[in-house]
């Protein structure tokens, strides 16, 4: 009888053993799912439109000081350099916390419009424009650097310093990205991250 006994209980555990194993499998199945729509080599086929922006937000954007570019840079072990941007990027469980692109195309985080001050430039192209192709079919592999300044294809470009904290997790030795166009910011380019799906604001540094 206690043998019986202790053969039901040793069979209670394994079958609780492997439920919880079952449910830890497929919890972690459907986070991979979720964030299979973030990255992982897709190419967007185009870059985000225009921002719509409120009247409202507009003002509060006027109001903040423009980011200098000749500002000291930090390192990148630097505090958050996000300044008044606290928002949540994280649309989606699984989602990274940067700005970043579905697999639908949709951009998120690009809507700041034309007035935010964080992207004013001086001088914008005064280093002239890329030349190297844009989006979907011009991926290039980054050789070096890190987000002050870092090259492709002999061309060279610099993370503004608002968007240091988004491009943390970027393997500047290996990672794959894309240069879309600006259409809010002049003097921007956005460098989207093949394998992560995030993208930054770029200044083009020139081809030397």
């Amino acid at each position: 009888m206690k043998s019986s006994i202790a053969v039901l209980a040793f069979l209670s555990l394994g079958s609780l053993s492997f439920g919880q194993r079952g449910g830890e499998q497929r919890g972690q199945q459907q986070q991979q799912q979720r964030s299979r729509d973030v990255g992982n080599g897709h190419v967007p086929s185009h870059g985000p439109p225009p921002a719509r922006v409120q009247p409202q937000q507009q003002q509060q954007q006027r109001n903040q000081p423009p980011q200098r570019q000749d500002a000291p840079r930090s390192d990148n072990r630097g505090q958050d350099n996000r300044g008044q941007d606290n928002r949540n990027f994280s649309d989606k469980k699984g989602h990274p916390e940067a700005p970043h692109v579905h697999k639908n195309d949709q951009w998120v985080g690009h809507d700041s419009g034309r007035d935010d001050q964080r992207y004013h430039v001086d001088r914008a192209w005064e280093h002239g424009r890329f030349t190297g192709g844009f989006g979907r079919g011009h991926v290039w592999r980054i050789e070096g650097g890190g987000r002050d300044r870092f090259w492709f294809g002999g061309f060279y470009f610099s993370v503004a310093p608002v968007d240091y904290d988004y491009c943390n997790d970027w393997d500047w030795g290996r990672d794959q990205i894309s240069i879309f166009e600006d259409p809010d910011h002049d003097g921007y380019y956005l460098a989207y991250n093949v394998r992560l799906g995030t993208y930054c604001h770029v200044l083009y540094m020139g081809n030397q």
